[in-house]
């Protein structure tokens, strides 16, 4: 499944043009390296995502093309949460 498409899924971020915006600006990484909006990911794949001044560390636990609110958060666990430049 592409980046972007996850990102709009799991409603990690709420639009897939943003994800595209977010992940051309080089904000995103899957397992340490820098991606792509159509970058590849898969069940197991670790993403970062920086969202202003917090980086959101995710691992992926599941892949569905579409999914309802309530059960997006199944898509992912969030390993760290951490603020930067305080």
């Amino acid at each position: 499944m592409r980046l972007d498409k996850f990102l709009k899924v799991s409603r990690l971020i709420k639009r897939r043009t943003l994800a595209k915006e977010v992940a051309d600006q080089g904000r995103i990484s899957i397992n340490g390296n820098q991606a792509k909006a159509s970058s590849d990911v898969k069940p197991g794949d670790e993403l970062t995502v920086r969202f202003g001044q917090k980086l959101v560390t995710v691992q992926i636990n599941e892949l569905k093309d579409t999914m309802k609110k309530e059960e997006a958060a199944n898509m992912y666990t969030v390993l760290k949460e951490e603020k930067l430049g305080e």
